[in-house]
């Protein structure tokens, strides 16, 4: 067995006091509004993730998450200029060579969920949040994943703060600003959803085994009724066709790469 590493996986600065990202790291109604997207579990998973198997230091501001087939979490925060420095280190037992065999796929979700906490406080303090969630396969191993597949390919390139515009194939056009971008996913402020985020992920091969596949996480403020169920319909029918599901999705099933 290895000794245990340390690695970074998620890291960015988030505009605002170290007391306001401590606030929304362990404050659940706050944190009902960042991680993770709309689902009846979400209080639950939050419960369990973050206060039933987490260790919470608020003196050094580190959140530390029980150990899961042998990888553990932290959170930590630090003051900086601008603001505060959220990072989060993934200690494991996992031998140097096969760290980069080991998706992304179990970090994404964090930079997801992170990103949507700094949009939150940075853009929509106190607001309440809608978001969709789509998961699902790549219908064999011709097509795109997500990211091409959507049109969304130049996130990849474009500076993060520059605006952008795409019209997408759920037939709408998207325009706002690149938000965030990782190995794997990229992030957009969307206008049309009140100032909302669309984050995109690709999974491949082998990954989602054998054809790849892929999430997308849709969050909305202040979108009437009429306006979010459009929304959903559209998505929902456009990734039906593209990336069938075939695996029910949580946001702590993200976490451990499931």
């Amino acid at each position: 067995m290895a000794d245990k590493q340390d690695r970074v996986i998620v890291e960015m600065t988030i505009a605002a006091p170290i007391e306001t990202v401590w606030s929304t790291l362990r404050d659940p109604e706050q944190m009902l509004n960042w991680f993770g997207w709309d689902a009846d579990t979400l209080r639950d998973e939050i419960q369990f993730i973050f206060f039933d198997h987490a260790t919470a230091d608020e003196a050094s501001k580190v959140v530390a998450i029980e150990e899961h087939e042998g990888m553990a979490d932290r959170i930590e925060l630090r003051p900086a200029s601008g603001g505060t420095v959220l990072r989060v280190v993934r200690s494991s037992a996992v031998d140097d060579g096969e760290w980069n065999a080991f998706y992304e796929d179990t970090w994404e979700g964090w930079t997801t969920f992170f990103h949507q906490l700094r949009f939150l406080i940075e853009r929509h303090p106190g607001a309440k949040r809608r978001t969709l969630f789509f998961s699902g396969n790549r219908p064999g191993n011709a097509g795109d994943l997500p990211v091409e597949a959507l049109g969304l390919d130049g996130l990849m390139t474009a500076p993060v703060g520059s605006a952008v515009s795409f019209d997408l194939p759920v037939g709408a056009r998207a325009s706002g600003q690149v938000w965030h971008r990782s190995g794997h996913q990229v992030g957009m402020s969307v206008e049309g959803w009140g100032d909302g985020l669309m984050v995109i992920t690709d999974q491949p091969p082998p990954n989602r085994a054998p054809d790849g596949g892929g999430t997308a996480v849709l969050t909305t403020f202040g979108l009437s009724d009429a306006a979010f169920s459009a929304l959903e319909q559209r998505w929902a029918a456009w990734w039906a066709q593209n990336f069938p599901k075939k695996r029910a999705d949580t946001p702590s099933a993200e976490l451990a790469g499931e």
